[in-house]
């Protein structure tokens, strides 16, 4: 079968003839009807730091963020049927170290990602875990359901930033993790700014998945200034970062009230500054947002059952896997919100 692999440890990406997957116990085959092209496999194809330990799994196949139906049961696979349309979360652990023994699989030391330390669905059919699988609800397609993940991050940041209604919240980053981000904080009754630098394609589909939000192009200006033109210059209750740019670490913590909730989305490759001394005499509350809980992703998809045709306005771009390094261009020049690949 057709798959797009990360073959060595340099920029690039190869599409390739593979063997079909084997099941191992406990595993499920799933046909793979949808998957989405995330800034984290931009990075991989990049090459960019942060990845290394991907390097003992490669040659690999990509691809995280997917949605499609059970082909095939491993022997003891449970909670799932032939048949059932899934999507799947894509970390997966080894339910054998003492996190897991403790009952905190999250905390699993062997953790592997599907599409990074294991063969991945950028391909027509992918073996995960059968309880890192999710129900679809009925009525929900492919291309929806496989924005389960990237929306579950989403929501998470905006869970830990604990957005209530009325407060005003800046999200710093119009990716697909910034525009969900802006959906969730909207749809808790928070007033939305985002802003984005160069980004205009990406601010567009901010504006047609919430006509209310103040978007802002920082491309020659910056944040404070920005923010003063649109009369926006008042401290925040709240600020997500989605851009994974360090300057918008330091000039976001700026625009943070007293007492306000600072929420870390985005992936870093180097560290940023911080003025801690302000953050403690203000007494504001910093949090990374990485993983959801899979107990989240049932949530997710319920929104997505209820905002669906407003949710689909993040797929600017569709491509056959067979031309997946067209949709990768157009993720990489930021001319796309969401591509989305159908083996």
């Amino acid at each position: 079968m057709l798959a797009l692999r990360k073959p060595a440890p340099a920029p690039g990406l190869v599409l390739a003839d593979v063997p079909e997957p084997v099941l191992a116990a406990g595993e499920v085959l799933i046909q793979v009807e949808a998957a989405g092209i995330c800034g984290t496999d931009v990075h991989i194809a990049e090459w960019t730091a942060g990845y290394e330990s991907m390097r003992a799994a490669m040659p690999v196949t990509i691809g995280h963020e997917f949605a499609g139906r059970v082909l095939a049961l491993g022997e003891g696979a449970l909670g799932v049927v032939e048949g059932q349309r899934v999507t799947v979360r894509p970390s997966t652990v080894c339910g054998r170290c003492a996190s897991c023994a403790g009952g905190d699989a999250d905390g699993c030391t062997a953790r592997r990602g599907i599409g990074i330390g294991r063969d991945g669905a950028f391909a027509a059919r992918v073996r995960v875990p059968a309880l890192n699988c999710v129900a679809v609800p009925a009525g929900l397609d492919a291309e929806l359901a496989a924005m389960a993940e990237p929306l579950s991050v989403s929501m998470h940041a905006v869970d830990l930033a604990a957005v209530k209604p009325g407060q005003r919240v800046l999200v710093l980053g119009p990716g697909p993790i910034g525009l969900g981000i802006l959906m969730f904080a909207a749809a808790a009754g928070a007033q939305v700014v985002l802003a984005g630098h160069g980004d205009a394609a990406r601010l567009a589909v901010a504006r047609a998945l919430c006509p209310d939000v103040v978007a802002l192009d920082l491309a020659g200006t910056d944040l404070p200034a920005a923010l003063e033109s649109a009369g926006q210059a008042a401290p925040f209750d709240a600020v997500i970062e989605a851009a994974g740019v360090t300057a918008a670490v330091e000039q976001g913590l700026a625009r943070l009230r007293r007492g306000g909730v600072f929420v870390v989305a985005g992936i870093h490759a180097r560290p940023a500054p911080i003025d801690l001394t302000r953050l403690v005499r203000l007494e504001q509350t910093m949090h990374g947002a990485y993983r959801a809980p899979i107990a989240d992703w049932p949530r997710v998809l319920a929104f997505l059952a209820r905002h669906g045709e407003v949710a689909r306005r993040m797929i600017t771009h569709r491509r056959p896997l067979a031309e997946a390094m067209s949709g990768f261009a157009v993720a990489q020049d930021r001319s796309a919100a969401k591509v989305m690949l159908f083996p």
